[in-house]
């Protein structure tokens, strides 16, 4: 008995171990040299299904905010898809990643004009903001 007990309280924190909920930062390079973006992922989680946003900045210093689609977590793997348009050309994001603890890595392939574009990416989970009044 003490070994089932054991073994289902292994699995219980593995599977807390790969829970992808919560929000999510990653930076890339700027375009042409410019300065470094900062994206954010806010991903829910209800049962191997994921749905969230991605807020990036645009240029002219607007931010965009974009309805991740196809989104799934199997095992410790996500993987989402980001679509956006701009100046009426589409652009799809397919986003896979290996859930680790609190960080997510893995590649992005980026599709524009029928070209392809691969690189990786590593997201950092960030801690909740708490509502409560700090202690002294």
């Amino acid at each position: 008995m003490c070994a089932t007990l054991m073994l289902g309280a292994a699995a219980h924190a593995d599977e807390k171990k790969a829970d992808p909920a919560g929000t999510w930062i990653w930076t890339m390079p700027g375009r042409n040299g410019g300065p470094d973006r900062t994206n954010t992922l806010t991903l829910k989680v209800d049962g191997d299904k994921l749905t969230g946003s991605v807020t990036a900045p645009g240029r002219g210093g607007q931010v965009n905010t974009t309805a991740i689609e196809d989104g799934k977590m199997t095992g410790g793997d996500v993987s989402f898809t980001v679509n956006r348009e701009f100046n009426g050309n589409k652009i799809t994001s397919k986003y896979s990643g290996k859930l680790s603890g609190d960080s997510i890595k893995g590649k992005v392939d980026t599709e524009r004009d029928g070209e392809t574009q691969t690189r990786d990416w590593e997201a950092k989970r960030q801690a909740p903001v708490s509502d409560k009044p700090e202690q002294k």
